[in-house]
Order: C-alpha cells, then sequence, then structure tokens
C-alpha cells in the first residue's frame, strides 16, 4: 500500500467524497481548488494507499422491507483466537449481519441486524445465532428509530488545523 501524507486538498477531497460519492471529478475539483487531473490523481492515490476503500449506494432498509434493526451483544463460551475467528467466520454467512465487531469486556461481538420484522428476527436468534457453535448467551436490543446517521469518520473543514500536522 502506498504511503499518503494528507494535506488539507487531500482532506477536503476526502470530506466531499464522504458526503456525495457521486460528485463528478470536475465538481471535486473546484471544491477542492485545483483543477481536474490533478485531483483525479489524488483521487486514485487516496484509493491505492486505501483511505478511499470503496463506493456504495445508501439503500432505505424500509423500503426494501426491513423494518427491524436490532444490536446484538454475543458471548462466547470459548475465547481461543481459532474460536473467535470461527464465530466471526459464520457470522460473515449471514446475510441480515450487517456489521460486525469483536470487542473487550462482558461481550465478545457486537452485531449489527436488520430483520423484515419480529417474526423473521425471532427465527433468525433462535435458527442461526444461538444455536450457532460455542455461543454462550445473546442479549438483543431491539431499536425503536435511528437519531443519527453520519458515514464515515469526521474530517476537520477547511479552516481547523490538519489532525496530524
Amino acid at each position: 500500500m502506498k504511503n499518503v501524507k494528507l494535506d488539507r486538498i487531500d482532506l477536503t477531497i476526502l470530506h466531499e467524497m464522504q458526503k456525495d460519492g457521486r460528485i463528478t471529478n470536475v465538481e471535486l475539483a473546484e471544491k477542492a481548488g485545483i483543477s481536474a487531473p490533478p485531483c483525479l490523481r489524488r483521487v486514485r492515490a487516496l484509493e491505492e494507499a486505501g483511505f478511499i476503500r470503496g463506493y456504495h449506494a445508501d439503500i432505505a432498509p424500509d423500503k426494501m422491507g426491513f423494518g427491524m434493526t436490532v444490536f446484538i451483544h454475543v458471548g462466547l463460551a470459548n475465547h481461543a483466537e481459532s474460536d473467535l475467528l470461527h464465530f466471526a467466520k459464520t457470522v460473515e454467512g449471514w446475510p441480515q449481519v450487517r456489521e460486525s465487531y469483536m470487542l473487550t469486556g462482558d461481550s465478545d461481538f457486537l452485531l449489527k441486524v436488520v430483520a423484515e420484522d419480529w417474526e423473521a428476527f425471532q427465527k433468525f436468534l433462535t435458527s442461526q445465532l444461538a444455536s450457532a457453535p460455542n455461543v454462550n448467551h445473546v442479549k438483543s436490543f431491539p431499536t425503536m428509530r435511528r437519531t443519527k446517521y453520519e458515514a464515515g469518520i469526521p474530517i476537520p473543514p477547511k479552516d481547523k488545523p490538519l489532525p496530524n500536522g
């Protein structure tokens, strides 16, 4: 992976692309204060260096019939590295699990699960998650509504100092 030291222009590019992944290179260059060819080169360098991991559409779950979002704490019986990796690999095969994090503390994993409704969630919980090998305990937290969502990370505005400079 190519090493890139971020400057103010790079941060502006990342900020603008995070807000709107479909922004044209010409619009992006204008916002970054540079011409289009160097802007495109910078975007490619940011992609190659791993700062930009991909592009996707933000699909509304409710419009697609997924009316429930549930966060689940999962505790495993055994904590050997191979057991943790096996559970993580199992989770990869469950499409309703949209995010998975390995934790420290009382729980070993935090899962973000979407389901069509309560019945579909219960079916997933009992037939897949709770019956998975090495699962010791499960605690679920159904959400009422999402009150904030911002993709990505906070990138400082143009008038703020760089994080490492």
